[in-house]
């Protein structure tokens, strides 16, 4: 027969209060009607998360130069990084059964999908979608026969977006901004102005605006001035 708990544990569900709206994963896709099913909640809101995002540029090697020009190559996708922590030393159930099962079952892929569910985190308000692409879990507190009932969670998503959703949010150029474009090898005018302005017909305008009366002079480096069409 094992021992009760001492009693002057102090567990989170005393110290935590309330008020706050509770934070909790959503499962996204694939569609769980059950709305219990598809919500796992984090028991506890943590104290903080972090978005972390970068970009990935080339450096254009021009001979001579003290710094290579930067030609933006694309996005790095965005990343949510989270601490929470899941506790059962009130009903002194099993935190694995109760809370972190479900949530290594987000990193194996689902049986409809052929991949990890997309989830949401969600804390009042929707705040990241994506994939669970980590999960660290140290187990803090047990019962006298070793059963887990407290275990801290350090969980990294990272994001998910549609690539359609995207080339329609961000299209790749516009006719109507100046911008600048590094010559790369095998480029000609005419598929230059193809790719910023969608027009090859424009290549006049890029020749006019660099100063360019033979089009082999264009050398891989140069950066071109890209002017606005009016």
């Amino acid at each position: 027969m094992t021992s009760p708990l001492p009693v002057s544990l102090t567990t989170p569900i005393v110290a935590a209060g309330g008020g706050a709206a509770p934070a909790r994963l959503e499962i996204v896709r694939p569609f769980i009607a059950d709305e219990t099913a598809r919500r796992i909640p984090l028991r506890f809101n943590p104290a903080d998360y972090k978005l972390s995002k970068g970009n990935t540029f080339a450096e254009i090697p021009i001979p001579g130069l003290d710094a290579p020009p930067l030609q933006y190559v694309r996005g790095g996708s965005e990343t949510l990084t989270i601490e929470a922590l899941v506790d059962t030393s009130d009903t002194l159930e099993d935190v694995r059964t109760a809370y972190v099962d479900r949530l290594r079952a987000l990193m194996a892929p689902d049986s409809r999908e052929h991949a990890p569910p997309i989830v949401r985190f969600v804390w009042g308000r929707p705040i990241f979608t994506g994939v669970l692409e980590k999960l660290d879990i140290t187990y803090q507190l047990f019962r006298p026969d070793g059963v887990p009932l407290r275990a801290k969670l350090d969980l990294g998503l990272k994001e998910y977006r549609q690539a359609a959703v995207q080339a329609m949010e961000s299209p790749q150029s516009s006719p109507t901004v100046e911008k600048s474009y590094t010559v790369r090898r095998g480029d000609t005018l005419s598929s230059i102005a193809a790719a910023v302005y969608r027009r090859p017909d424009a290549w006049r305008e890029l020749a006019r605006a660099n100063g360019i009366t033979d089009p082999r002079e264009l050398r891989p480096g140069r950066v071109l001035t890209v002017p606005r069409l009016s």
